[in-house]
């Protein structure tokens, strides 16, 4: 990963996260993930995706930030964006139930699908905070180095990006609020949306009302929340 050339990212995220991939740690990711998959382990998302997030959402155009934790570890599954699956992909339960918060805010109808990626064109963040899982076992990479790479990320966004919005459900994305200027930045934090604890916080409430009107007031574009169907 320290070879400049064979980092495939967006220009503004190479800029800005350059001197990451130069520090010892993200050398020591690079040589773990060379050693699972020369063992046979089947690693999700697949390379090319694994910086998809940034891909799909240069830092130039972030507006809001959703943080998950791993990416989905069954088949096809994963494709970079936290919470989305691939095209074809049933819906996960955690996303059923942002699709049924959505309704209750918004009015906005589910779509048939859990592919996310436009929410990401327009300039939400979907930032899991490890970006590689082996296949079947869940957060299975939580501690391969992942972790101070993304921190970089929020603290990166946080710095040099205005009134941005952070959805932070659940404990995990939450411990990250010590990386996040909340003077400059609205940050909403909730329960996750997990089937175990969505009812507990989630369901109602009103973040993507709550965002929008955020962004309104700051002059920006609100998010189109409507995902279209899939041809």
């Amino acid at each position: 990963m320290s070879d400049d050339d064979r980092i495939r990212l967006e220009a503004s995220w190479k800029a800005a996260l350059r001197d990451e991939f130069e520090k010892p740690y993200m050398r020591e990711l690079s040589s773990f993930l060379r050693a699972e998959k020369a063992a046979g382990k089947l690693i999700y998302p697949p390379g090319p995706l694994i910086f998809n997030a940034l891909n799909s959402t240069p830092l130039d155009r972030v507006r809001v930030v959703i943080i998950g934790q791993d990416p989905y570890h069954g088949p096809g599954q994963a494709h970079g964006l936290c919470f989305s699956v691939q095209p074809g992909v049933p819906v996960p339960p955690s996303l059923q139930n942002i699709y049924k918060e959505l309704k209750r805010d918004l009015n906005v109808d589910p779509p048939s699908h859990g592919y996310l990626q436009s929410w990401a064109d327009q300039g939400v963040l979907l930032l899991n905070t490890s970006l590689t899982v082996e296949a079947g076992r869940a957060g299975s990479h939580a501690k391969a180095g992942w972790q101070p790479f993304t921190d970089r990320i929020i603290q990166v966004v946080s710095e040099e990006r205005p009134n941005l919005v952070f959805l932070l459900w659940g404990s995990h994305a939450q411990s990250k609020l010590p990386l996040i200027d909340r003077t400059r930045h609205l940050t909403l934090c909730s329960a996750h949306p997990s089937p175990l604890s969505a009812h507990r916080g989630f369901i109602g409430n009103g973040h993507f009302s709550h965002c929008n009107r955020f962004l309104t007031q700051h002059g920006l574009e609100p998010i189109d929340w409507r995902l279209p169907e899939l041809a």
